[in-house]
């Protein structure tokens, strides 16, 4: 800057700041882009950094906010000369924001959500694309896998998990054969209390079950980790190192899950099949060798499969949805936490979606 206050006026963006550089007038703005401040409303939470701002008029001001209508504002580094303008203009905008949130009618808010939503949806698509390229280029070229990360993710989310996993489908394969026993004691048929609990476990609980723990517990690790990650700009490093984030730090979290749940889930069936063992011997007094001979005969290598294969897909959603919520955290502390929120609702709403999706369809199919 060479002369005080004759600076023309021009912005930088960087991630979710924007600084304002030099005297602002309206009647200067005309050779001004504002329309790349667009890229800006990809954040919750704008900084403004008028670190290098000499003066702005409410005109000028106004303007910007215009182009960045619905979204939160922050000053930072404003002078004694500068703040009072921001605070007027941002106590006006506010004013209009209320009036506009009022006078909205009710379709038109239904509306915005939907859209909101399906463009939620669609930014996942476009993830999932991208992941599942990079995956097949990892497999198509072995050497760019990065085995060591692999490992350590394939610790975390499975053997580490095999001690909560073990002691909840304990306690639902106990629950599940408690409530059986109530009822068909009465008619004498103590012995199907194997078919229901078996076939049960293995086709449907466990594979949702395991995979609500999972998501609570790993879907959650992966954005905070990586939302983390972000906030200390260590996610822009590597891809300035020439490094891909997508491949170090995305696709050995999606592998190892898609490798353990399966695995988790076995296991599931088998400590939740012993659970059940307990209570029929203890309740109803099949012995267990009873239990597990009318195992053989009633448990069909079909059910097993069926919930081994729901598996890998429940573990792929709940993979790129932590991974993807990880990456969308803006450079705040509060919205790790928000992310780190969603990612366990959404994906355990979508692993009961896919779990419908999966008995309608076998049920048509006859498997």
């Amino acid at each position: 800057m060479s002369m005080q206050g004759l600076t023309p006026p021009s912005f930088a963006i960087k991630a979710n700041q924007l600084l304002l550089v030099g005297r602002w007038r309206l009647e200067d703005l005309q050779d001004i882009r504002l329309e790349e401040l667009v890229s800006l409303r990809q954040s919750e939470e704008i900084l403004i950094d008028c670190s290098e701002l000499e003066s702005i008029d409410t005109g000028s001001l106004r303007l910007v906010f215009s182009k960045l209508r619905g979204r939160k504002f922050a000053f930072i580094n404003a002078n004694s000369e500068i703040e009072p303008i921001f605070q007027l203009v941002l106590k006006a905008e506010n004013n209009l924001a209320e009036q506009e949130r009022k006078a909205r009618p009710v379709l038109t808010s239904i509306g915005k959500s939907v859209l909101d939503g399906f463009s939620s949806w669609l930014v996942l698509l476009r993830f999932i694309g991208q992941t599942c390229v990079e995956q097949a280029r990892s497999v198509l070229s072995p050497r760019q896998i990065r085995f060591k990360e692999l490992f350590v993710q394939l610790e975390q989310c499975g053997l580490n998990a095999v001690p909560v996993v073990s002691l909840v489908m304990l306690l639902i394969g106990t629950v599940v054969a408690y409530l059986f026993a109530g009822q068909i004691e009465r008619y004498g048929a103590n012995i199907f209390i194997v078919d229901g609990v078996t076939i049960s476990i293995c086709r449907e609980l466990s594979p949702v079950i395991v995979a609500i723990i999972v998501a609570g517990r790993s879907g959650s690790a992966f954005t905070a980790q990586l939302g983390t990650m972000k906030l200390n700009e260590e996610v822009d490093a590597l891809s300035t190192m020439g490094l891909s984030p997508m491949r170090v730090l995305i696709l050995p979290r999606f592998t190892a899950l898609i490798i353990t749940l399966p695995i988790l889930v076995a296991v599931g069936d088998l400590v939740g099949i012993f659970g059940g063992l307990i209570i029929s011997d203890s309740r109803l007094g099949i012995s267990p060798t009873t239990f597990m001979q009318r195992t053989q005969e009633v448990l069909k290598i079909k059910h097993v499969l069926v919930g081994l294969f729901k598996a890998p897909v429940f573990a792929a959603f709940i993979a790129i949805i932590g991974c993807k919520m990880g990456l969308t955290v803006e450079n705040n502390a509060r919205s790790v936490g928000l992310s780190t929120t969603s990612t366990v609702v959404q994906s355990i709403v979508s692993v009961i979606l896919l779990n419908a999706g999966f008995a309608i369809l076998l049920v048509e199919l006859g498997i």
